[in-house]
Order: structure tokens, then C-alpha cells, then sequence
């Protein structure tokens, strides 16, 4: 079974979409240290070639959902423009980080306005937008100008606190298992091929733009023709998978994946008693929709530990996350 310290390390590396460099370099030492002579693409992405030609690429994303300080308010809260899919009703009551452009973290909490429940009778039955939220400031200030004067602007960077936690059941609760799982995945490739001392024709590559749409569209290596992407799987009630189990996706909302790669990944999970189930993801896009939509020549397939409550209060599981780093290594070796 993996050691997985090095997927709570990155969990708890803040990395909203546009601030990654910190967990790009915790991506880029780890594989420099097991050996591998990692590079930063002009995106700030992280690739690594297993071997001296790759064709196919492995990608998963290291940016997450987060937020952006959008106001000041005269009251002296925050007032927040979310990066990516936030979910409010999940976000709401959360701890924050605020991070300045001179590098200064202020805590906070993510809240309705009015939310006291001896204050405002109606708190339970209205609806959550951005406008009527903000985020509370652990500082004593009470005007815009209070908060000014600690050097936070519009533009900085609102981090959520992920909240780690790994049980003995196997378990895995936490926010950002879309996609921090999927980079795991990546590191025990990498880690089961240097072991091995295996050299395939694999490129990895760490995506840092996903949750806002352009990460996997370029900086692949000229002579990738397959990508195959490692996200979250979609759980819900017109779902077949589950946590334990390796996501396949059949199409999402772009489209179809590439029905021969697919079949060949069903083909192995099967040979092999590789827990699996085939879904299709209504209301999703990966790296591989992007790469397709950017023209890529390539052909796309797209699996995955399955994740439950995506966007919200993730939940996933190590037999799942194994499940696909499993299926992976059969895929390689396939080649």
C-alpha cells in the first residue's frame, strides 16, 4: 500500500487557480528527488518524461477552487469573486487564507451576511450569492481603511483551508481531492517506474490552470499522440461508481473520450480485477477537453478514483486512488 504523506503535504499547500507556483515546486522537488529531472513549462505546469521520447502523456491538475478578494467593504469584510466551480453552500462557514502580493496570510471565515441565527429569522430560507457574503477578516477592523492599512487589496488571493483527514477505514476526506488525488496517482507512477527501474515512453504532466479551463491545452512534449487524464470520477445517483472503484468516463459534458482507448482501459481493469465502473459526467470538462478543444491531435481518455460531494466536502478512498494508479501502470506496460 502507498504512503500517502505526500498527498497530504500538497493537500495543504494552498494552490487556487493562478496562485500554484508553491505546489508546483513541491512537484517539481519530489520528482527531481526520486531522480527524475522535472520541467517548469512558460505556464508555470510541471512535466517530467519517464523515458527519452514519451507519446503519451499522464496529466492531473494541482490547481483547486478558491476565490479572489474583489472589494473592500466600509465595514471592513471582504467582499469575493470565486475561482472555478465554488459551491457557496459548501464554502460557506469555512477558514480561509487571504494572501497578499507581499506574500502577508490573514485568516478569515467565508459567511452569509447577517448570519447570526438570534439576528436574522430568515437565515435558513434564503439563497446564497456572492453578493450577499463575505469573508470576515480574525483582525480588528471595522472600515475599508482599517484594512487597507494591513496591506489587503483587491486581487488577493483567498485560499480555503482543506481539512485533511485520513482514517484507518481507508477514507480520505478532504477538499481538493479533485484533483490532488489525480497528482498522487502521478507520483506512484513515477516512483513505481524509478523502483523498477522502468524507462516508458510516458510524459507526466502536472496542469496548474484546470478548474478555470486552459490548464491541459499546451506544453505537452512534440511527440505525445495519447493523453490520458487522471480526475476525479463523478459520484451521484445517475452514477455507477463509487470511491472504492476506478472511474472510467465514457463522455462528459464536451463530449465522448476516445471510444478505442476507453475499451482497451475497460479491457485491462477487467483482465487484470481491477475495480472499475464506466460512467458518463454531465456537468464536467477535464484537461482533455481543453487539449482537444486547443486542437490536439491526440487521443483522450479520462479515469479516475471515484470522489464523492465534488466541489464541496470531499470524500474519496485509498482502494480507488490505488485502483487507479493500478490500471495506469497496466496501461503502460500494455505498450
Amino acid at each position: 500500500m502507498a504512503n500517502y504523506k505526500s498527498l497530504e503535504e500538497l493537500v495543504n499547500i494552498d494552490s487556487p487557480s493562478g496562485y500554484t507556483a508553491e505546489a508546483c515546486k513541491y512537484i517539481f522537488d519530489y520528482l527531481k528527488g526520486i531522480g527524475y529531472k522535472p520541467e517548469y513549462t512558460n505556464k508555470g505546469a510541471v512535466k517530467c518524461s519517464l523515458g527519452k521520447k514519451p507519446t503519451l502523456a499522464i496529466t492531473a491538475h494541482v490547481d483547486t477552487l478558491g476565490a479572489i478578494v474583489s472589494g473592500i467593504k466600509k465595514d471592513g469584510t471582504l467582499n469575493f469573486s470565486p475561482i472555478g466551480g465554488l459551491l457557496l453552500t459548501s464554502a460557506e462557514g469555512e477558514y480561509v487564507n487571504i494572501i497578499t502580493l507581499k506574500d502577508k496570510v490573514y485568516t478569515g471565515t467565508l459567511l452569509f451576511d447577517n448570519p447570526s441565527a438570534h439576528a436574522n429569522k430568515d437565515r435558513e430560507t434564503q439563497n446564497r450569492t456572492i453578493y450577499n457574503m463575505h469573508i470576515r477578516l480574525d483582525e480588528e477592523v471595522y472600515s475599508k481603511e482599517n484594512v487597507t492599512k494591513l496591506g489587503i487589496n483587491v486581487g488577493d488571493i483567498v485560499a480555503f483551508e482543506p481539512r485533511y483527514r485520513e482514517y484507518k477505514s481507508g477514507f480520505i476526506k478532504s477538499r481538493f481531492m479533485d484533483n490532488k488525488a489525480g497528482c498522487f496517482v502521478l507520483f506512484e507512477i513515477a516512483r513505481y517506474c524509478k523502483q523498477k527501474n522502468i524507462m516508458p515512453d510516458v510524459e507526466l504532466f502536472f496542469s496548474n490552470y484546470e478548474e478555470v479551463g486552459h490548464g491541459g491545452t499546451v506544453g505537452y512534449s512534440d511527440s505525445v499522440n495519447e493523453l490520458l487524464v487522471i480526475d476525479m470520477g463523478v459520484l451521484g445517483d445517475a452514477c455507477e461508481g463509487n470511491e472504492v472503484k476506478c472511474s472510467i468516463c465514457a463522455k462528459d459534458s464536451s463530449g465522448p473520450y476516445d471510444y478505442g482507448f476507453r475499451k482497451k482501459l475497460v479491457q485491462l481493469a477487467e483482465k487484470n480485477k481491477i475495480p472499475f465502473a464506466i460512467d458518463v459526467y454531465p456537468y464536467y470538462g477535464s484537461d482533455g477537453s481543453a487539449a482537444l478543444r486547443a486542437g490536439k491531435d491526440y487521443k483522450v481518455a479520462l479515469i479516475g478514483p471515484g470522489v464523492a460531494a465534488s466541489h464541496g466536502v470531499e470524500r474519496t478512498h485509498k482502494k480507488g486512488i490505488e485502483a487507479t494508479i493500478d490500471l495506469c501502470l497496466k496501461y503502460i506496460q500494455s505498450r
